[in-house]
């Protein structure tokens, strides 16, 4: 396996200059991202008081629950360590564990974890954070696997029309083999297919919910690096939240004030932000027993805490009584989660995609709101995986890597295939073009100069002339098309594997096809192979 360093030359202005330690930017952070400033966080870290008892014993049980590897067992008893840490990070629990940039956040959690283990010389736990309370299950429905021509969208047939968070949602056993077997049937046979297939098919047979079907998934693919898997909806672990959803109701107006400040000054900063924050937002759900749905909070005037559309209204009395009694009935948004997950856990490092991120430079005032500062935001590992075939055509074609991943290679078929034939069809029908134009031209003039409705009828006599030429034009690329199919085929493989939907492979492929074609060996490798997190992205050649 080869493994290289690319520039990504589309990303955001907020990512960029957070790589670069850019005063603008990282004056919303409380920590760079050097050597020093994690030892200096583990000191920090001395001060703050953690439940490890109780989150050892939710965690033990979780993770037995979904049949853990020994090794997870092992990490999750070393939390117990007074001096041990996690580096964490999460998402939500797609179907055959959603696009690949999941498994790559998965990768990234476990290396910096050794990374840093082996720099600071005390016990770093790898934790995955579940984002069972999600409730969008149209955004983990669906898997892109690659087609003939561009990426196939496969979509279980199950639904749901309330917002459950998807821990909630029993997973539809029937619905789910039937989808599973349309999603196999669209696998090429090889070597790694049949145990690969019996593989997923025992883990769907044992679970419950898509997250139990997530969880074992992972399990089985980092089944040797202690990888400590948490649900955030599981109710063992809402009874260990419930002082700290306390704490979050007490300070709710300067979490959401603060939020909303610094949200204004990174817009005035002109850092562009995909994140909503009014005010009034409480940040917490409510979840409603008659209705089986997730409620946002807002606060009124008058202190009272209520659903959007008056679905709920309590007091701030009320709303403790429900953190104290009966948390199941609380949950996070996307704002105080991260507070929570550092309430619960000795958070040496949060590992973090773009798009978290650029929310995360809102969230610095928040965390002060609690007592706490935010910890070091260490953007994930990125990559791109390409098989040895695909690099020899890119080879034929004369197409740079790093092209092909930041733009594609649509414009690049096109000049190819206008190339083979001389002259080019455009040109030449741009010159014929304006041949006609100047011939054609003394004749509108006189029409224009007889009767309007005369040069009306010329200028659409010049623009049929037009039409016919481009209906000429047309024929003449379809045919050229049609001889030159199988190199144009391989421009489109190239462009689904290496920028499918204009973006990156790992926004959009599963990464089924990959094991499938070249087993789970890679991702172990990867997992065990120490890379630099101060690089943009990295080319993968398998």
């Amino acid at each position: 396996m080869q493994i290289n360093p690319i520039h990504l030359s589309n990303q955001q202005n907020l990512i960029s200059h957070y790589r670069q330690n850019h005063p603008d930017i990282m004056q919303y952070f409380d920590y760079r991202r050097s050597a020093d400033d994690m030892k200096q966080r583990l000191k920090d870290l001395e001060q703050y008081y953690f439940k490890r008892t109780e989150i050892v014993a939710a965690l033990s049980k979780l993770n037995k629950n979904w049949d853990a590897p020994l090794s997870t067992i092992e990490n999750i008893k070393r939390l117990n360590d007074k001096e041990s840490v996690v580096v964490i990070g999460g998402q939500q629990a797609g179907l055959l564990t959603g696009p690949m940039y999941t498994i790559n956040k998965v990768i990234s959690i476990i290396q910096y974890a050794k990374q840093q283990e082996e720099h600071l010389k005390v016990p770093v736990i790898p934790v995955f954070w579940i984002a069972g309370e999600d409730h969008d299950f149209d955004e983990i429905n669906h898997i892109f696997l690659p087609g003939k021509q561009k990426m196939k969208k496969l979509t279980t047939t199950q639904y749901t029309i309330d917002k459950k968070s998807v821990s909630d949602i029993p997973l539809d056993k029937d619905k789910t083999n039937d989808w599973l077997e349309n999603v196999l049937r669209e696998l090429q046979e090889t070597e790694y297919t049949k145990d690969l297939s019996s593989t997923i098919k025992r883990c769907l047979e044992k679970s419950y919910s898509y997250v139990d079907f997530f969880a074992r998934l992972l399990f089985q693919l980092f089944d040797k690096e202690g990888l400590v898997l948490i649900d955030s909806n599981s109710k063992d672990i809402r009874q260990i939240e419930s002082d700290y959803f306390l704490k979050l109701i007490e300070n709710q107006e300067q979490i959401s004030t603060g939020v909303y400040g610094a949200l204004a000054d990174l817009k005035r900063s002109r850092y562009d932000i995909n994140l909503e924050a009014e005010v009034d937002n409480t940040h917490l759900f409510y979840h409603s027993s008659e209705t089986n749905e997730r409620i946002l909070l807002f606060k009124t005037e008058k202190d009272n805490w209520v659903g959007k559309n008056g679905e709920v209204e309590l007091s701030t009395e009320e709303l403790k009584e429900i953190a104290e009694n009966n948390p199941q009935k609380l949950s996070n948004n996307v704002i105080t989660r991260p507070l929570m997950q550092e309430l619960l856990f000795p958070t040496l490092a949060f590992i973090g995609g773009p798009g978290e991120i650029s929310y995360w430079a809102a969230l610095k005032p928040a965390f002060h709101s609690i007592g706490l500062k935010m910890p070091p935001v260490i953007p994930r590992l990125s990559f791109t995986y390409i098989n040895h075939r695909s690099i020899k055509l890119l080879e034929k074609y004369s197409v740079e890597l790093d092209e092909a991943i930041n733009n594609g290679l649509e414009h690049r078929k096109k000049a190819w295939l206008a190339a083979q034939i001389d002259p080019p069809v455009e040109e030449t029908v741009s010159e014929i073009k304006k041949v006609i134009n100047e011939a054609h031209k003394p004749l509108r003039e006189l029409a224009h100069s007889i009767r309007d409705d005369l040069g009306a009828l010329s200028d659409k006599n010049l623009n049929y002339l037009y039409r016919d030429i481009e209906f000429i034009e047309k024929r003449i690329t379809r045919a050229l098309e049609e001889q030159y199919r199988q190199q144009l085929n391989e421009f489109e493989t190239l462009n689904n594997l290496l920028h499918p939907q204009k973006g990156l492979q790992e926004r959009v492929w599963n990464p089924l096809s990959f094991i499938n074609h070249h087993g789970a060996d890679f991702i172990n490798e990867l997992a065990n192979t120490s890379l630099s997190f101060g690089e943009e992205h990295f080319l993968v050649c398998i």
